[in-house]
């Protein structure tokens, strides 16, 4: 079985290379300002979307206005029970207005002052908010 693989491994590169399927030509790389390559860039670039541009406006921070629950998950004490009762009172004008959410404790404040140069508002985006369940939104690690 062996010879057999290799008798026609064997004529499939003297055909390739008699009959002139194998090309042995030398690669030339095409210069950088070359339409053919700059297309590819610029259909990326013009792809973003609503979501895309909320995020990038936010940049590390998590939006109080347009995140889910699970923004909050690497701020302990934060999640899951002050994410809730934030992102069920939302939409925010400001950070500020979070301290006044009924019923937050003064330690769930101090929490919350605690994480307040993590968080920021933003207008709330019907691309990142659709559906209207922040709290449970499908996605799971």
């Amino acid at each position: 079985m062996k010879r057999l693989i290799s008798w026609s491994t064997l004529l499939v590169v003297f055909f390739s290379a008699v009959f002139g399927l194998a090309d042995l030509q030398p690669v030339q790389a095409l210069p950088l300002n070359q339409p053919a390559l700059m297309a590819p860039v610029l259909a990326a670039a013009s792809s973003a979307n609503e979501a895309d541009a909320k995020r990038a406006e936010v940049m590390d921070k998590v939006d109080l206005n347009n995140s889910a629950v699970r923004s909050f998950l690497d701020m302990p004490g934060m999640y899951p029970t002050i994410a809730r009762k934030i992102i069920a009172n939302a939409p925010y004008d400001t950070l500020e207005d979070v301290y006044d959410i009924p019923g937050l404790s003064d330690r769930q404040k101090e929490t919350v002052a605690k994480y307040a140069e993590r968080l920021t508002v933003t207008d709330q985006s019907e691309a990142l908010t659709y559906g209207g369940d922040r709290i449970n939104n499908g996605i799971y690690r």
